[in-house]
């Protein structure tokens, strides 16, 4: 039954997001905007949890919301911008959208995987840009590229622990 209920849900957001003119992809499209509503509502109930008490509550500690900051988070159905929610004090740390993230997973993966496959800085931009709608320079994929690498050079160079390596010996004689 829960799973007819979400397929009539589904049809209906689609039906209406039709009869509104709505796109279902690309920019204000009805997955941009779903993306919005699920991680705003998400960050709301990560900054509820964090103050302990629901909006417009009075605060034992004093600490309360304190409005919103707007920020924009490239995602695989392209650019969404987000309101993220902020407490008087200052010690909200969202784990959703972090502090100083701008990209939502996907987006390195597919930037290395382009990479794998001998694509060009430039030409996965431009993939990015037709397919996704988001605009990723050429730095950005470089950074994205150059962290993997600095990670795999890091692991290849670390120390072996002695104890898990046996060594075997061979006689050719």
């Amino acid at each position: 039954m829960p799973e007819a209920l979400d397929d009539q849900l589904i049809g209906q957001l689609v039906d209406r997001a039709k009869a509104g003119g709505i796109k279902l992809t690309g920019e204000g499209g009805l997955l941009q905007q779903l993306t919005k509503r699920l991680l705003e509502s998400a960050l709301e109930g990560e900054i509820t949890d964090h103050l302990g008490h629901e909006k417009h509550e009075r605060a034992a500690d004093g600490n309360t919301r304190n409005g919103t900051r707007s920020k924009t988070v490239v995602t695989e159905v392209g650019p969404v911008e987000i309101e993220i929610p902020r407490d008087r004090v200052g010690s909200f740390e969202p784990q959703i959208v972090k502090k100083r993230q701008r990209r939502l997973t996907g987006v390195d993966e597919m930037v290395l995987s382009l990479s794998a496959r001998g694509l060009t800085h430039g030409e996965i931009s431009a993939h990015l840009a037709e397919v996704y709608g988001a605009e990723v320079s050429k730095t950005t994929i470089s950074t994205i590229t150059d962290k993997v690498i600095d990670g795999m050079n890091e692991w290849q160079n670390r120390p072996l622990d002695s104890g898990r390596f046996p060594l075997i010996v061979a006689n050719q004689s």
